[in-house]
């Protein structure tokens, strides 16, 4: 029988669509796992509502299940709690830094306004940087500048 840790470990290969280089465990998306004697119930909470990803999300944990030797997988999607952005892992926060894409500050709920935020510069950690614009290619992101080592940047926002 499967046990729950090997599937959390599985889950570990699944990325998230849209930044491939974190699973989707290390973006907090998974909110829970249940095995039972032939099947596994994945619980999953995407980073919004109407994230287009879901389906997709979906599909590759009932892949990679399927592949580990689960006959049967329910991927149930739970919007409450809401997924907040301090449910990244450490792990996946550094992951992110890899890409050029600073990481949001842990808020606990409590979220600061954007323009007072320090926003360190992901690539060389300076705070000597500057908001170029607070719209990124998704509406999670930010544009940022760094002033010391001259490279633009994404800041994922605190949600």
């Amino acid at each position: 029988m499967i046990t729950a840790e090997e599937v959390w470990q599985t889950l570990e290969q699944v990325k998230d669509p849209e930044i491939p280089v974190v699973s989707v465990v290390e973006m907090g998306i998974i909110q829970g796992v249940e095995v039972g004697e032939d099947r596994v119930v994945v619980t999953m909470t995407p980073t919004f509502a109407g994230c287009p990803a879901i389906e997709l999300m979906r599909e590759n944990i009932c892949e990679q299940l399927a592949a580990l030797g689960v006959p049967n997988v329910t991927v149930s999607v739970a919007l409450h709690p809401a997924w907040t952005s301090d449910r990244i892992t450490e792990s996946g926060r550094e992951k992110l830094k890899t890409i050029g894409l600073a990481p949001p500050a842990r808020h606990g709920g409590f979220i600061e306004l954007d323009l007072l935020e320090t926003v360190h510069c992901p690539f060389c950690g300076s705070a000597n940087t500057s908001r170029e614009n607070p719209f990124g290619p998704t509406l999670c992101r930010a544009l940022y500048y760094c002033n010391d080592c001259q490279q633009p940047f994404e800041k994922f926002k605190a949600l």
